[in-house]
């Protein structure tokens, strides 16, 4: 890739977090059986007119300011005309000439450095249904499935200004985090509330213009999307480099071959015949409404981590890692808001906590609910005064997670409290003694490290109860004084 510059946009589809659908009353919950979320409105029959949802109307205007976006005085709808068997109008109602946000950016934070991808617009528009193809043998039809058809949907179209896979990738990971962080979106990719269109040329390095843009559609991972950019740029670098040109069109990412094959050419905006759409009447966003929108934002993942790394004195990879999710930052303030210091909290939420999300595949959300965060408070506590050993902190922490208790209560059941009473421990560290005395002997000759062996000898009386610390500081005192 030495002559060549990649040059990557992404188009993000998100659908909002609204009961009903866009223009009619019609649920918008996923999962309903097929074609059971219908009304008139939405499949498009004589007569009907839309009405705005002002709710979807509002998470979007959120959007908008949340990437920065430039707000209109009025925005309105358009019709983008075009047939597909799930579009039961034949037309979309969606934005062109008025979107609701346009000249926008968000900020990346990658390898230690922050970059600016603008965001070109984001605009409303209604969801289409979903094709059923029946892979049984000898199957010559499809079904459509229309509950789907005008459920709320948010797009946000990037700008060219990535250069790798890498800040794709963490664009669309960005864009989440904000919409999650709004409230916007659920953005459960395996239901399909959020997709991605990826464009990709490559230019010669050192030019400023633009190569031909090839687009891929109907990416339903960040997997794939990192996964179809990577072989776009090898097979538009082969073609260019064998002196044959790319065409500009639209392609399919097939997912067992992992290629991509060219499924039309690429339309333009004149295509689709956009007219402002008769049945909405514009929008008008006076200062007030746009000024209330914009002080009901919440403290942004970006402007979080900045302050979690001043405030609290964390490093930045703990940061970005605690504040993509918003109910994982929460979590973290009221662990140290219960009295832990940042730092503990921090170690506790980078290692034992996201272990355990891990190994048992558990949402954050589920998480919280077994371990409350005064518990996990409680449990650096005992850790940190000694009552229990970092090991043994680990496997109450564990059974925090398994059983809901508090973490007395669990080093209580499983008889983990550390022993760091003198008399107690001094009475083993005598027997280990005699029952030693080569590292005995070895450490009254100098070897200050056979001091090890027997606090692991120690331990191992006590199956792991003992202060290690106190331990030492009594084996030291008897070898010296005998």
């Amino acid at each position: 890739m030495a002559e060549y510059e990649v040059v990557i946009g992404i188009e993000v589809h998100a659908e909002l977090r609204t009961d009903t659908k866009l223009f009619c009353g019609c649920s918008a919950k996923f999962g309903a059986r097929p074609n059971t979320q219908t009304c008139p409105v939405c499949l498009g029959m004589p007569g009907v007119l839309p009405v705005m949802n002002r709710r979807a109307f509002e998470h979007a205007l959120g959007a908008a300011l949340a990437f920065n976006c430039r707000i209109p005085r009025t925005t309105r709808c358009d019709r983008k005309n075009y047939y597909y068997p799930d579009l039961p109008k034949n037309y979309q109602i969606s934005q062109l000439y008025a979107n609701l946000g346009t000249d926008g950016y968000v900020e990346l934070f990658l390898d230690g450095a922050t970059k600016k991808v603008g965001i070109l617009n984001v605009h409303i528009e209604e969801d289409a249904g979903k094709l059923l193809h029946p892979e049984a043998p000898g199957a010559d039809f499809s079904l459509v499935d229309l509950n789907r058809a005008g459920v709320p949907l948010l797009e946000i179209v990037s700008a060219p200004d990535m250069r790798s896979v890498e800040e794709a990738d963490v664009f669309m990971r960005t864009v989440r985090d904000i919409l999650l962080y709004l409230g916007a979106s659920d953005c459960k990719m395996e239901e399909g509330s959020l997709r991605f269109e990826a464009s990709v040329s490559l230019r010669p390095r050192g030019t400023d213009k633009l190569g031909t843009r090839v687009e891929i559609k109907n990416l339903n991972s960040m997997k794939a999307v990192d996964k179809v950019v990577d072989h776009e740029i090898r097979r538009q670098e082969k073609l260019l480099q064998s002196g044959k040109a790319v065409m500009q069109e639209t392609r399919l990412w097939d997912e067992e071959s992992e290629m991509t094959s060219a499924m039309r050419s690429k339309e333009e905006a004149s295509d689709y015949r956009y007219f402002p759409e008769p049945d909405l009447v514009p929008v008008v966003l006076d200062e007030e409404w746009v000024e209330d929108a914009r002080k009901s934002l919440p403290e942004l993942p970006h402007y979080r981590r900045r302050r979690f790394v001043t405030e609290y004195n964390l490093p930045e990879h703990d940061a970005l890692v605690i504040t993509r999710d918003k109910a994982m930052a929460d979590y973290f303030e009221g662990v140290v808001s219960a009295g832990a210091s940042p730092k503990a909290a921090s170690n506790w939420m980078m290692g034992d906590v996201l272990r355990s999300l891990n190994e048992r595949a558990m949402s954050f959300e589920g998480y919280t609910v077994a371990v409350p965060a005064a518990n996990l408070k409680g449990l650096i506590d005992m850790v940190e005064s000694g009552q229990l050993s970092s090991s043994a902190g680990s496997i109450v922490f564990d059974g925090m997670v398994d059983t809901g208790k508090p973490p007395d209560e669990v080093a209580r059941e499983k008889n983990l409290r550390q022993i760091s009473g003198e008399e107690e421990l001094e009475t083993v560290a005598r027997e280990v003694i005699e029952k030693n005395p080569k590292p005995v002997e070895d450490f009254r000759k100098g070897k200050k490290g056979a001091v090890g062996f027997l606090v692991g000898q120690v331990m191992k009386e006590t199956r792991g109860r003992a202060n290690p610390k106190v331990v030492s500081e009594i084996l030291r005192r008897l070898l010296s004084s005998e």
